[in-house]
């Protein structure tokens, strides 16, 4: 039977099973055991004789009486989260069981040959199944109403919690806007009070500064006409000093020029005193050799560097050069430089 299928049960639905099957078992008792089953007597009818009669009917065994039907052992479903219930809805009232229809049939149709046993078990369990089939339907439909208006109660408690939590929402967005536009103005007028007493420390320190600046400024300037008078009295006595270095070192060289040219003239004296003169050369033919001189006036080499143009006069005054050492030099070994390369010109007349 389609009563026995059962889904896992709703908190609310096993009570109300439980109700529809007692109420179902009193009804079939009553069907069972209330009817009054009145016999009437039976009208003339004709009857077909027959040479043999129908084999008898088999005897069936009455149907066993309808077991109770046990309610679903409840199933506890697994734990979750509390929800919010919804209201309980009142209990289905069950209608009252109606009256037989057989009861109904003899008040409204005319008197039926009596039925055999077996016929009117047969036709109560038809009418029981579709009494059954109908209370079924309308469990259903009650059940499906009542669902629905559950789940209509659920979304309507739903959308309730979701304007509640909206109108939350909102209220703490509004507070922390709130907060966020007052902790924006403390924060700018917390930074206004900074960047004045910032404004105030930069002024004072530029003044300070400036006061520091003009007072370096000054000393600076006192301090430059200080060694400006200093460089200049430094730069007459480095002048005063440099002229007298200048004319002691123009009167050291007129000195040194002076030796110089003494003892050149001492080397060429020497060197004419050794040389054997050609005889009759015309005109004053010139010849230049150049001297290597060693200290102490040893000679260390003789060229020539531009002839006269008379080989004779030429190699006698080169005889002489060699025949001139030691060459007379000054004692002050400072002018040795001066004669280490030396230039000799010897003219032909003097």
């Amino acid at each position: 039977m389609a009563l026995r299928k059962f889904v896992r049960p709703e908190p609310g639905r096993v009570p109300a099973a439980v109700l529809a099957v007692l109420v179902h078992l009193v009804f079939f008792a009553f069907l069972i055991f209330g009817l009054n089953w009145k016999t009437e007597s039976p009208e003339g009818m004709m009857v077909d004789l027959w040479s043999s009669l129908p084999p008898a009917p088999a005897k069936t065994a009455p149907p066993p009486p309808p077991k109770p039907i046990e309610p679903a052992p409840e199933v506890k479903p697994p734990e979750t989260k509390p929800l919010p219930q919804p209201e309980p809805l009142p209990k289905p009232e069950t209608p009252p069981p109606s009256k037989p229809d057989i009861a109904i049939k003899e008040k409204t149709e005319k008197p039926k040959p009596e039925k055999k046993p077996l016929e009117n078990k047969q036709q109560l369990e038809k009418e029981r199944k579709e009494k059954e089939l109908q209370e079924k339907k309308e469990q259903e439909q009650r059940e499906k109403e009542r669902k629905e208006k559950a789940e209509k109660e659920q979304k309507e408690k739903e959308r309730k919690e979701e304007e509640q939590r909206e109108k939350e929402r909102k209220e703490k967005e509004q507070k922390e806007k709130e907060r966020k536009e007052k902790a924006e103005k403390e924060r700018k007028e917390k930074e206004r009070k900074e960047e004045e007493q910032r404004e105030k420390e930069r002024k004072e320190k530029e003044q300070k500064e400036k006061e520091r600046k003009e007072k370096a400024e000054k000393e600076r300037k006192e301090k430059e006409q200080q060694a400006r008078v200093a460089a200049e009295v430094e730069q007459l006595r480095r002048e005063q000093e440099e002229r007298d270095r200048l004319q002691a070192e123009a009167a050291a060289q007129a000195r040194l020029a002076k030796e110089i040219d003494e003892y050149k003239a001492r080397i060429l004296a020497k060197i004419r005193r050794n040389i054997v003169m050609p005889q009759d050369l015309p005109g004053n033919p010139v010849v230049e050799f150049d001297v290597t001189v060693l200290p102490g006036g040893d000679i260390l080499d003789v060229r020539l560097r531009k002839s006269s143009g008379f080989t004779a006069f030429d190699s006698a005054v080169e005889r002489a050069i060699a025949l001139s050492k030691p060459l007379p030099l000054p004692p002050d070994p400072a002018l040795f430089p001066k004669f280490r390369n030396l230039s000799v010109k010897v003219h032909y007349l003097e």
